[in-house]
């Protein structure tokens, strides 16, 4: 037992030491861009051409019809067209770098600039922990994801759908995934997207918790329409997008594509299809307010073309968001793109090498949004819970790499160098005590002793030790405060909504 108390212990120090002292990640390393400024303006060219020549379907909602119209874009149908330069002069009016405010101050985000921020997997219909296997999650399950999220000081944000709650009627799903990220966590969180009621429900909740001037006032909600690629968006998610718009929230628009099926199967045609789709759309968020909080996203997987299956950690994927980056800088936006994503189904060695090399290339190319950088298993279908605290290590680790390297005076030792002298070491020198606690990194969820050590505290692999390390976390976890009246008035918020929607109490 004295062994295991000391691997608690020590774990415990690593993660006060790990902790990250911002909110967000601000970033003093340079992006990796892998596109040229000639190949930047072929791909912008040929997404002018995409929209002039082709032009994009906006379905089932004339009111956005007329919007364009109204703007000097061309309307046939359904079908709008836009001459080359029109979108990227309606897009000005976005602002490149934003605040989204958290209901605790402290933890609000940038969003933009150089800032970089990990925010959990979003939309899995199943979670999956090494004791109990892979089920249907519950809301149980949403709300201890994210009492984990909000104790992870690595996880920037409270994230949107960590997991469906499908023992919840879908349309009150909404309610009760909000109430729990406003009342168990206070970091900044996203907004519901499958209905405009469900929207107005989100904004009116964050109007409860945060008051109903500041949120007129300010941004308080993320929230990603995705469009359905190729060069379609629907009435739901343009519902949603207008919603959002119209109350001056941020609303991200990421086309979702499978390369080779919902876009040719090179990079470079994707780049152009996505920057046409993301165009139109940003276009039509100004032309609803202009200045709403806008940002360029990207969710690009290609396909198998032997099995048809999505593939994650692949050189593409990591291609694309290098240069993707590039045309959202120029467009002056926010950049928002993918994390940790693996079709593994357990938190095993394909997870890890998957997650980490796509993990890695969203931090090397500046993504500033980096959505499922925790818990994602099997394709998005599954959130781990053992996952979700591996991924979290790894995520603090890269926090420490994209802050940079101190070349202060202090970091530069010299003091040392003439203390111990020529063939002397540095573990008793004074500069080395003055930075003990926080000289190199040390992750939670590895283990670095001896075979021996290892052998004589269980031989534990890392699934297991992250086993042990949620069931601490949920132990240990203390809700943020919140005033009684806050709470009384969301609850009764639920209560209202839930007998209005479905004629039941809630």
């Amino acid at each position: 037992m004295g062994e295991r108390r000391g691997r608690s212990a020590r774990m415990q120090e690593r993660s006060d030491r790990n902790k990250v002292s911002a909110p967000y990640v601000l970033r003093r390393i340079g992006n990796v861009s892998l596109i040229s400024d000639e190949a930047v303006a072929v791909i912008e060219r040929n997404a002018d051409r995409i929209l002039d020549e082709i032009g994009m379907d906006f379905r089932g909602d004339p009111e956005t019809l007329e919007i364009f119209r109204a703007a000097g874009a061309r309307v046939d149908g359904e079908r709008v067209r836009f001459d080359p330069g029109w979108c990227r002069e309606k897009i000005k009016t976005a602002p490149r770098v934003f605040t989204q405010h958290a209901r605790n101050s402290a933890r609000s985000v940038q969003i933009g600039g150089n800032a970089q921020l990990f925010a959990p997997s979003f939309g899995p219909p199943f979670v999956h922990d090494m004791e109990n296997g892979r089920r249907y999650a519950t809301i149980h399950d949403f709300r201890e994801i994210t009492k984990l999220h909000y104790s992870l000081n690595a996880v920037n944000h409270s994230g949107g759908v960590v997991v469906e709650p499908v023992d919840l009627p879908v349309p009150v799903r909404h309610l009760h995934m909000a109430h729990t990220h406003l009342t168990l966590s206070d970091k900044p969180f996203m907004g519901a997207v499958t209905a405009p009621e469900r929207a107005r429900d989100t904004i009116a909740m964050a109007k409860l918790a945060m008051g109903e001037d500041f949120v007129n006032e300010n941004c308080v909600l993320y929230s990603v329409v995705n469009t359905n690629a190729p060069l379609v968006m629907d009435e739901t998610m343009l519902w949603a997008l207008k919603e959002y718009a119209k109350a001056g929230q941020c609303t991200v628009v990421s086309p979702f594509v499978l390369g080779g099926a919902m876009s040719p199967v090179t990079v470079a045609a994707t780049l152009a299809q996505v920057l046409a789709e993301v165009m139109a759309c940003v276009s039509l968020i100004q032309l609803i307010r202009p200045g709403a909080p806008s940002v360029f996203g990207t969710f690009f997987s290609p396909l198998s073309l032997r099995t048809g299956a999505p593939t994650f950690g692949t050189p593409e994927g990591t291609q694309f968001q290098m240069c993707a980056k590039t045309l959202a800088d120029r467009l002056g936006l926010p950049f928002h793109s993918v994390g940790a994503l693996t079709a593994s189904k357990v938190p095993d060695a394909q997870a890890g090498y998957e997650s980490q090399s796509q993990l890695m290339g969203a931090v090397m190319a500046g993504v500033n949004f980096i959505i499922h950088a925790t818990g994602c298993l099997e394709g998005l279908l599954t959130t781990g819970y053992e996952k979700i605290v591996m991924d979290a290590d790894r995520c603090a680790a890269l926090a420490r790499f994209a802050e940079g390297i101190d070349f202060s005076e202090a970091a530069q030792a010299m003091e040392a160098f003439k203390e111990i002298g020529p063939g002397g070491h540095f573990l008793g020198a004074a500069h080395t005590r003055e930075n003990f606690e926080s000289a190199f990194w040390l992750g939670e969820m590895s283990d670095n002793g001896t075979y021996e050590q290892w052998t004589a505290e269980g031989g534990l692999w890392q699934h297991d030790r992250a086993t042990a390390r949620v069931k601490q976390i949920l132990r240990d976890y203390e809700a943020p405060e919140m005033d009684i009246s806050i709470r009384d008035a969301l609850d009764d918020f639920v209560a209202r909504r839930t007998f209005e929607i479905t004629g039941e109490k809630a």
